[in-house]
């Protein structure tokens, strides 16, 4: 099984993008290793479905930003190792040797560079193989939740002939007999551990880089329930990506599972859908959440409509883009997932009469839904008044208050359907009638 979302909402929320400035995966991408960012690109794509996978992870998360561990490995002399290992010899002894002599001597007699390299190789993984039995027994101690892992892998290094390899001097002018020996040994008899050991080493590449991400931000971790519970419980939750971004609390059960959100232009109410379903995404990969505290039921997938646009290729304008983009999560929550469904300002693109008809009529009907968790923003509080006899919505508002004739805003949610009208207010402070009427 795998979480389901779309395109529209991981590109509305932000969620991936290396390089680019602002998405959730450029917060946390501090890794050092190419092996690292691959995972970090791997658990970007794949969150948990587990409340117990989902709960380990972020232990392991936690522990590393407890204990403060830096990631004390040379990034080259990782490639340079990987790269050794994975330049093949031939599987026997006598092989290795002869491949090694005949490098060796056509470096003398050519500008052949591979018997350095295989000497250089050899260092690099001698020296990374001994800092990370190093490390190994400082998590051994620590008594990190990798406990087995950890264990395992000391197990195998200490095995007598790379035991003898880990106390080879690097320094020293190695005999190609003893050269071919250790490559025979770990290209041959030690191939999957050696692997195992390099991934390893980028696992803890990540687990420091993203912990000590959370350690600059204040963040926590998330604590997944079984879906059957259908709650999210949320406390200071913020948008990661904001600096001194205002927190929010969330409450939501099957009880109360659509939240009706009101609130002016620029009052923040997109802001906090997005940081609820980023908060929602990176709990379900065990990452850390910009919250004090987050108790979610697991969900088997996420939809948004927030940046609802019009496509000009297949025909589409803006409001048959967003009646198709209802239909696409009808269709979701119909399929009997418990899933997380956000809609900003729906059908903002016809009129205030159709606006308000469809509205209620959607609202009313992902009400009955009730595996489903549902946040319905709008400007036309009047659906709120219709809706006030349906139980399990509760009315939520981002209030504007007004300092003299200039709107502020506190990004802070509060009880009730807002009745908040400045709109013409605002237009006037910027004076645009007195601007058309001169020109």
């Amino acid at each position: 099984m795998q979480f389901n979302t779309d395109k529209q909402t991981v590109d509305e929320l932000n969620l991936l993008g290396k390089f680019r400035q602002g998405s959730v995966y450029h917060l946390f991408n501090e890794v050092k290793t190419r092996g690292g960012e691959q995972l970090l690109d791997t658990m970007f794509r794949n969150p948990l479905l587990d409340a117990e996978s989902i709960n380990q992870r972020s232990k392991v998360f936690s522990f590393f930003q407890q204990s403060n561990l830096s990631f004390s490995f040379d990034v080259q002399q990782l490639n340079i190792m990987r790269e050794y290992l994975d330049a093949g010899t031939g599987k026997s002894a006598f092989t290795t040797i002869t491949s090694l002599l005949t490098q060796k001597l056509l470096s003398k007699l050519t500008r052949d560079e591979r018997y350095k390299k295989s000497v250089q190789g050899l260092q690099a993984t001698i020296v990374t193989i001994n800092r990370c039995h190093g490390i190994l027994e400082v998590l051994q101690k620590l008594q990190s939740p990798l406990a087995d892992r950890i264990n395992q892998l000391l197990r195998v290094l200490s095995d007598k002939q790379l035991e003898k390899l880990r106390n080879t001097d690097i320094y020293k002018d190695l005999p190609v007999t003893l050269l071919a020996q250790y490559a025979h040994l770990l290209k041959s008899r030690f191939p999957a551990e050696m692997d195992n050991l390099l991934q390893f080493i980028y696992e803890l590449d990540l687990y420091i880089a993203v912990s000590n991400v959370a350690r600059k931000k204040g963040f926590t971790y998330a604590k997944a329930l079984a879906p059957e519970r259908n709650v999210l419980q949320v406390k200071n939750l913020a948008h990661p990506c904001i600096d001194k971004a205002i927190g929010n609390d969330i409450h939501m059960s099957e009880a109360q599972n659509v939240i009706f959100l009101t609130g002016a232009n620029m009052a923040g109410k997109s802001t906090l859908m997005k940081s609820i379903g980023i908060g929602i995404y990176l709990a379900h990969m065990g990452f850390p959440v910009a919250a004090s505290q987050f108790e979610f039921s697991v969900r088997e997938g996420m939809y948004s409509s927030i940046n609802v646009a019009d496509n000009i290729g297949l025909g589409y304008s803006h409001f048959y883009a967003e009646v198709v983009r209802v239909k696409q999560a009808a269709d979701a929550a119909s399929s009997g997932k418990r899933l997380l469904l956000m809609f900003d300002e729906l059908f903002k693109g016809t009129n205030v009469k159709d606006a308000y008809d469809g509205t209620l009529a959607v609202t009313e009907a992902f009400a009955e839904y009730q595996d489903c968790l549902f946040i319905v923003s709008t400007h036309i509080i009047e659906v709120g008044e219709a809706l006030k006899e349906t139980k399990n919505i509760q009315f939520r508002f981002m209030p504007t208050i007004m300092d003299g004739a200039r709107p502020r805003y506190t990004y802070k949610v509060e009880e009730g359907i807002t009745e908040d009208r400045q709109g013409m207010m605002i237009i006037r402070n910027e004076r645009i009638l007195e601007m058309l009427q001169t020109n």
